[in-house]
């Protein structure tokens, strides 16, 4: 008996196979393993989740709205004067604050009257509502290598640098990225 070959129009017709139930499980479980680690590998080293705790960034940033901060941009260009920032407070590494960065290193900060002065030039700041000003004053300091003058944006409710001083580079370990709770407020931040 000689083997028959099926032609090949046969072959072409017959309908495609279904991977076994198996094969098609094993992907699925494999695709979730691998969603899962690059969604661990974001939230850990790049994103982290944190939630606003206080006033004294509103109104950008309100009491217990959720937000993201960039962990990693910092490792690849300069934090800049205007940058909403997270930093492990000085007093306290225990406890983390959230403030926009004023002064960079070099700069001559003061603040007469609750008027922002940098480098001898009066600051703009639209960010800062006029109900939430204050008239404290802050004599004229340089910032030093390495740190960084922040203020809160709600002036007349902030803990910052008129307080405590500075902040060390290494203690500032986040850039506040985009607002996602509640939703109608979520954005990227300016």
């Amino acid at each position: 008996m000689e083997n028959e070959l099926p032609n090949q129009s046969a072959i072409e017709n017959e309908p495609p196979r279904s991977p076994s139930k198996g094969i098609s499980a094993w992907m699925w479980v494999r695709d979730l393993v691998i969603s899962l680690a690059v969604s661990a590998f974001l939230i850990v080293f790049v994103y982290q989740p944190v939630k606003v705790e206080g006033t004294s960034m509103m109104p950008g940033l309100h009491d217990q709205e959720r937000i993201f901060i960039n962990k990693f941009v910092y490792h690849w260009e300069p934090i800049h004067r205007g940058d909403v920032v997270v930093f492990h407070y000085p007093g306290d590494p225990s406890k983390s604050y959230i403030k926009r960065v004023i002064g960079v290193p070099g700069d001559k900060i003061e603040i007469d009257l609750g008027k922002v002065y940098v480098n001898g030039k009066f600051l703009n700041e639209p960010y800062v509502p006029q109900k939430y000003e204050d008239e404290r004053s802050y004599p004229e300091t340089t910032v030093p290598r390495d740190a960084y003058f922040v203020l809160g944006d709600h002036r007349n409710m902030s803990s910052d640098s008129r307080d405590f001083g500075v902040v060390n580079r290494r203690f500032i370990y986040g850039k506040a990225v985009f607002a996602y709770w509640p939703a109608d407020e979520a954005g990227k931040l300016h």
